[in-house]
């Protein structure tokens, strides 16, 4: 039987399933219905868990004798297999063998990514289709990913200004771990209340740790040594040129939309929102628009699509070519006639 993760709890008021098969590639959902399915296990009696993992080494053979052991602690047995790739001929006929007549004391678990339509048609797949469940979780698309965050901070007790969400969408893009991690910092920094704009982007710009978001912040607030630490420790700690390529032309491209919406009479909370510049960072962005040249912009423009260009090949280096438009945008002037 198929269902979906939210179904899973439902389901645990039966009696357990011999086998249960948690696929996905959304770490975060596999690993908490995997938690959710433990737990209660345990709590009906299955205290004992044996962890599998099907790596090159494995020897399939082993989960029929893991089966069959006697247990010195408990009668009942979780056996937890995570597969590492997809199971060939000889891991099917063991999984069927073992589906064929599971033990009635324990639980197979089994925990897999995604899996492909090749291995959903296949005879083990069946199998555990006919003996057990089989919760199959899907990425969460980017437009539920606000009702996802909403859901997710009432659990704790935050509520959430419509900006504030979209903040976190685009600061996670998409890594649902991340979105928990954050969501469980503000909680501490912001226990029970609403949470605005401003109150995220002060949770994330309090942290320690540099990422592309603070190198834009810092090069529009013209903290020019700043932003040359904050790109050189992304080079240092292996971040793609590709992500800071991203996130600094995304900023050009905005502060000149921001110019060209002025300059047609649109009204700068409507270009932002359009823009997706929320709280605190409106200001700061349209300072920056005001204070650098329409053809400064434009040069920066040229010299993102030099530095694609170097990211696929092209002779010259990358970083050098990024460091040099943040620093522009940051406001030294550069000589860049060579």
């Amino acid at each position: 039987m198929k269902i979906k993760p939210e179904q899973l709890a439902g389901k645990l008021s039966q009696t357990p399933a011999p086998v249960y098969l948690i696929t996905g590639d959304e770490t975060l959902l596999v690993e908490e219905s995997g938690d959710l399915l433990r737990q209660h296990l345990f709590k009906t009696g299955f205290i004992e868990r044996e962890t599998l993992y099907t790596d090159g080494s494995f020897k399939w053979e082993y989960l029929l004798e893991c089966a069959n052991a006697l247990s010195l602690f408990a009668e009942q047995k979780i056996i937890e297999l995570r597969l590492s790739n997809k199971p060939n001929k000889q891991a099917s006929d063991i999984l069927r063998e073992y589906l064929s007549n599971p033990p009635p004391d324990n639980v197979l678990l089994i925990i897999a990514g995604k899996l492909d339509a090749a291995a959903k048609k296949s005879a083990w797949f069946k199998a555990i289709d006919q003996q057990g469940i089989i919760v199959e979780i899907w990425p969460v698309e980017l437009q539920q990913l606000p009702g996802w965050i909403n859901n997710r901070a009432r659990q704790i007790g935050l509520t959430l200004e419509h900006d504030a969400v979209q903040i976190l969408c685009e600061r996670i893009e998409g890594n649902l771990l991340a979105a928990k991690q954050e969501l469980d910092k503000l909680n501490l920094l912001h226990p029970g209340q609403t949470l605005t704009a401003d109150m995220v982007i002060d949770s994330v710009s309090d942290s320690s740790r540099y990422d592309i978001y603070g190198l834009v912040d810092a090069a529009i607030q013209q903290q020019v040594p700043r932003s040359n630490k904050i790109i050189e420790v992304l080079k240092q700690e292996g971040t793609e040129a590709s992500v800071a390529l991203w996130a600094i032309s995304r900023e050009v491209r905005s502060l000149l939309a921001i110019q060209q919406g002025m300059l047609d009479g649109t009204p700068f909370d409507t270009i932002c929102q359009k823009e997706r510049i929320w709280g605190k960072r409106k200001n700061l962005v349209g300072a920056a628009a005001q204070r650098i040249p329409a053809d400064t912009l434009k040069q920066m423009l040229s010299r993102c699509f030099e530095a694609d260009q170097q990211i696929k090949g092209a002779p010259g280096d990358a970083w050098l070519t990024l460091t040099g438009i943040v620093l522009q945008l940051a406001g030294v002037r550069l000589n860049l006639s060579s």
